[in-house]
């Protein structure tokens, strides 16, 4: 316990700059006091004790703002930044060194026993407003998008974003834990890719339009001629037949 609780204490100083001392990050810490507390509560819940872990994890729950049952199991050097309104179910597993922001909630999808919370691997990176919900596996070095659902498996080394989360993968991008806001976005990139296919059906669409006038044109040209030549028969075809009743006419007189 105590070497966890020194992976604790120190790992608030690399990822937070703000943290300036010891007394601060001690007194003035929310997270690292509800890790403190659920560890002691997590420890008497091993222990069997029906009352006591719980009213532990109520008064870090008071005085934090953050909820984490007595079960759950906590690695070491887990950081709960600014932490209020997170939530962790009784099953759920938090590996080694993840970093977790405020409302996340680690919790199931129904009412049934047993392992029912998620399983989060070392490194983890949840961002805020996150929710991860069911029995699910998030592998190593995950990082989990601002505002997303997670409902499935991660695999390790992979980015999860939207709603349902979907994975997006950044190959040969090194994503650092603390810029988790400059997370790809899915959704804006699908957005993207219909924007530009509907500008190219548009261009097409002119294209189009171009050479459909310029075959009107073309073809009112031709009718054009083709009329003037009809014309000019007709006029013709007129006269002779004028001719002709004229002579029959004078003919008969």
């Amino acid at each position: 316990m105590l070497s966890s609780f020194i992976a604790d204490f120190k790992i608030i100083f690399e990822r937070d700059p703000a943290a300036r001392n010891w007394l601060e990050v001690l007194f003035c810490y929310p997270g690292l006091q509800a890790i403190l507390l659920h560890r002691l509560s997590h420890w008497l819940h091993n222990l069997g004790l029906p009352f006591i872990p719980r009213f532990i994890s109520h008064i870090a729950r008071f005085l934090t703002g953050i909820e984490i049952h007595p079960g759950a199991k906590i690695g070491k050097g887990v950081f709960i930044d600014h932490g209020m309104g997170v939530v962790i179910g009784e099953t759920a597993i938090v590996g080694d060194y993840s970093l977790i922001y405020q409302g996340v909630t680690l919790g199931g999808t129904g009412k049934q026993s047993g392992k029912r919370h998620p399983t989060l691997g070392e490194n983890v990176v949840v961002g805020a407003g996150a929710k991860v919900l069911g029995n699910l596996q998030i592998g190593n070095n995950v990082r989990i998008g601002a505002g997303s659902v997670v409902l499935r498996d991660v695999p390790s080394d992979c980015t999860v974003v939207g709603v349902p989360g979907r994975l997006v993968y950044r190959s040969g991008v090194r994503v650092n834990p603390l810029e988790h806001g400059n997370l790809p976005d899915s959704e804006a990139a699908v957005i993207r890719v219909l924007v530009n296919r509907i500008e190219s059906l548009e261009q097409q669409i002119e294209e189009l339009k171009k050479s459909q006038s310029k075959s009107q044109a073309l073809a009112m040209a031709a009718l054009s001629e083709w009329g003037e030549e009809n014309t000019h028969l007709d006029s013709d075809c007129c006269h002779l037949k004028d001719k002709e009743i004229n002579e029959f006419l004078g003919g008969s007189i």
